[in-house]
């Protein structure tokens, strides 16, 4: 429920701090003081849209913030919890900053969020009904949006739309494969020869680097022979041999330091220069047993290289692409024998159809069901604003192929007067009629929503007398299960509310601004006569008795 609302500099309005109660709140005001400027910045700290419009002039920043307190365990506490906003003290703070250049910064419990989290929040507290809220009720889609609310079905709709959209994809991919059959079947052959041949080419990840090391050393391997050989018949094998040659000298050297020890770092580099060199013969050693010339093998080399660029060639990427390559022409071709499969396709299409109309059917008989009730109880509730013996009736009207939202089309039927077949509201019903129905509807379908704070804009309009007293019972009884708030100018309807504001306009250093204040009882009676058309002694009279005069019992 929504405690308090803080405004600071938002159009006309300098500074305003009101505290709300539970019930029926009235806000009126005579026209251009702001009433409806209120409203328009408790959106905005439900998520609603802003631009630098909505800074009063000469300010840097508009600052809203509208307190609310909390059920405790409701599924808006775990969303919090779930979103690392505060919660601890049952209650919930939404605030919204909106600086002169339009830039715009939210908070929740004073923790920054973004727009879609206000938004989302918001959900579970505030229902809007706006001035043109009658006029919506016109188009099919909102009809059919307010029976599915009404009968709380909207996971049901969500699930139907969702098996709807499979069944139709599967159908537009069955319209491809047949339409594209014969090209589909080319391009399957197609991919198919190409990964037979490089399949029997197989090629291996890092096969061509290695290959042309290999080849290399192959093509070589007679300069190598001959000069590992060389090397070994000149360190170790021939009678001069460079070994044989350190050894001596190391001897004749040795004895040599013992006597000048600046001749140490001499036999000390040639002792490690004559087993680096040893460890070196060995090695060649090692080298020659496993050399040797192999024609074949190079030939198998040059082919096996010749082979691999020729195919890369042919497919316009580098030898070391190929592996690559074959990989992905066997997905396009696991791919296309998926699409060409038309028998899994049309078994798959039928299994998806049966899901949408289980859902579908399952949601039309709880549709004909609500359908019914609210079409009983808003027929009743015409009979008491100046409709007496007009009908409403709710048409659901098969679609041969169903649609995204079920198996019918919703549209919402009235006859104004009794004797009269019912038609369609958009052709029969008067903008009087239109608004009373509207209402009704609003009152009907809220009276068992989860939101505990309903804000009516101005949604009376076109309606008044004897009609309007009853709007404003209406509206008060609705008080009893929700906080509702609602800008009017009827007083009929201002005298049902449980509190009553009044919106002002005054003057302060040649700039008009807007304020608010709670009416006590008298100031109440002189805004009621003032509503009524005067102040006189008779609008006064009248005032005091349209307040004493509230309807305890239920009008639906």
């Amino acid at each position: 429920m929504l405690r308090s609302l803080s405004i600071r500099n938002v159009v006309i309005v300098d500074a305003l701090d009101l505290d709300f109660s539970s019930g029926f709140n009235v806000l009126s005001g005579e026209t251009g003081a702001g009433k409806s400027i209120l409203l328009d910045a408790l959106n905005l700290t439900l998520g609603g849209r802003a631009d630098a419009s909505v800074v009063r002039t000469g300010s840097e920043r508009a600052d809203i913030s509208a307190q609310f307190s909390l059920t405790p365990n409701t599924e808006l506490q775990q969303w919090l919890t779930d979103n690392a906003f505060n919660n601890e003290e049952d209650q919930l703070i939404l605030r919204r900053v909106i600086d002169k250049n339009g830039r715009s910064k939210a908070f929740i419990n004073g923790v920054p969020a973004t727009l879609l989290q206000l938004r989302e929040a918001g959900n579970w507290l505030v229902t809007i009904h706006g001035q043109h809220a009658h006029q919506l009720l016109l188009k099919p889609g909102i009809q059919r949006q307010l029976l599915d609310r009404h009968a709380h079905l909207s996971t049901q709709v969500e699930q139907v739309r969702t098996h709807y959209e499979h069944w139709m994809q599967l159908a537009n991919e069955i319209k491809e494969a047949q339409t594209h059959a014969l090209t589909r079947q080319q391009t399957y052959e197609q991919l198919s020869w190409e990964c037979a041949e490089l399949d029997t080419l197989a090629p291996q990840t890092d096969e061509w680097a290695q290959l042309h090391i290999e080849h290399t050393k192959l093509a070589h391997a007679a300069k190598l022979i001959d000069g590992a050989e060389y090397a070994l018949t000149t360190l170790a094998d021939k009678e001069q041999a460079l070994l044989s040659q350190l050894r001596s000298v190391i001897g004749q050297l040795q004895p040599l330091s013992d006597i000048d020890p600046d001749l140490h770092d001499v036999v000390q580099l040639l002792d490690s220069a004559h087993v680096q060199a040893h460890e070196a013969v060995h090695l060649l050693n090692r080298y020659t047993q496993h050399l040797e010339l192999d024609p074949h093998r190079l030939a198998e080399v040059d082919t096996r290289l010749q082979a691999l660029h020729s195919m890369a060639r042919k497919y316009k990427i580098t030898p070391e692409q190929l592996p690559e390559e074959q990989k992905q022409r066997h997905q396009q071709l696991a791919a296309l024998s998926q699409q060409q499969n038309l028998e899994a396709l049309l078994n798959a299409h039928t299994k998806a159809q049966e899901a949408y109309l289980h859902a579908a059917q399952a949601l039309s008989t709880q549709r004909h069901h609500a359908a019914q009730q609210l079409a009983s109880a808003v027929t009743t509730a015409m009979q008491t604003l100046a409709m007496e013996g007009g009908c409403f009736d709710i048409a659901l009207t098969p679609l041969p192929q169903g649609g995204p939202y079920g198996l019918e089309q919703i549209e919402f039927l009235v006859a104004g007067h009794p004797g009269v077949a019912t038609r369609p509201l958009a052709k029969v019903a008067s903008g009087g009629e239109l608004a009373r129905i509207s209402l009704a509807l609003c009152v009907i379908t809220n009276t068992a929503h989860p939101t505990p704070t309903l804000i009516f804009d101005e949604v009376d309009s076109g309606i008044g007398g004897t009609v309007a007293h009853i709007v404003g019972q209406q509206l008060r009884q609705l008080g009893h299960q929700h906080q509702v708030l609602c800008v009017t100018h009827l007083a009929q309807v201002a005298a049902q509310g449980h509190q009553h504001f009044c919106v002002s306009k005054y003057q302060k250093e040649g700039h008009t601004l807007s304020a608010i204040h709670l009416l006590n009882e008298d100031n109440r009676v002189n805004e009621i006569a003032r509503m009524l058309g005067g102040n006189s002694h008779t609008a006064r009279q009248h005032a005091q008795e349209m307040l004493l005069t509230k309807m305890p019992a239920d009008i639906l």
